[in-house]
């Protein structure tokens, strides 16, 4: 996927043996680069490239999301064994507050049998971002609607912990901006309560409550979180037999 998206988009992937020099769009180069364990493994001192590369997320977000009408792909994908067999999506998960989004991408496996398996999936994505898969066939609409539907409460439940993650996490920044307010609105009150006339202090005071009260008001908006979960790909992965 990294090498057709660059060849598409005005960058250039050129394969050097078992590694890739890739020139992204903005004129930015990576030599060595390898996009899965294995190749990582045989070139030792090669750049591996995943999901928690800045690049690759940016790509991973950029991608259109999947519409649950559509029909599934049934693909091969090179390099992997013919006993891989199962629906493969890519998943894009995240919160949405007044003022702050994060996002996160969770690749997600269900083998034929019914079965998650997590390595399988990371697996399967970084097969995805050195090859194309091959597409054999499509799924029909009534299968392809079964699919995605049961693939969709299995999403939601694998993905419960990252979205727990980022409301955690959203929780902890709002803490910290609700003590440094909570100290800058002590300081100016110290400060005003020891300087000026009586009635000039308490003009002061009271403007100062209001504007409390609205930043009270403020955070209480941007506790708000809404969450999303949207799917970008959905394919069913029929082994690698035809390469």
């Amino acid at each position: 996927m990294t090498v057709s998206y660059l060849n598409a988009n005005g960058g250039k992937a050129e394969r050097k043996r078992r590694t890739w020099n890739l020139t992204w769009p903005d004129g930015e180069t990576i030599a060595n680069v390898v996009f899965n364990r294995k190749e990582a493994d045989q070139s030792p001192t090669a750049r591996h490239l995943t999901l928690e590369d800045s690049r690759i997320r940016g790509l991973a977000m950029r991608l259109p999301r999947f519409v649950p009408r559509e029909p599934i792909s049934v693909v091969t994908i090179p390099g992997i064994t013919n006993e891989v067999t199962g629906l493969w999506s890519l998943w894009r998960i995240g919160i949405t507050t007044m003022e702050w989004n994060r996002h996160r991408i969770m690749p997600l496996f269900i083998a034929d049998g019914g079965k998650v398996f997590a390595p399988t999936a990371r697996h399967l994505w970084d097969k995805l971002l050195g090859v194309m898969p091959n597409v054999r066939t499509h799924l029909d609409m009534d299968e392809s609607k079964e699919a995605f539907d049961r693939l969709a409460g299995i999403a939601e439940n694998q993905g419960r912990n990252i979205y727990d993650e980022l409301v955690q996490e959203h929780r902890s920044r709002l803490t910290r901006e609700r003590e440094k307010g909570e100290y800058a609105f002590a300081a100016r009150r110290s400060v005003i309560e020891r300087v000026g006339l009586p009635q000039v202090r308490d003009h002061r005071l009271n403007l100062l409550r209001q504007e409390e009260q609205a930043w009270n008001e403020d955070l209480k908006s941007k506790a708000q979180v809404y969450p999303e979960m949207v799917p970008l790909i959905v394919i069913h992965v029929k082994g690698g037999a035809h390469e």
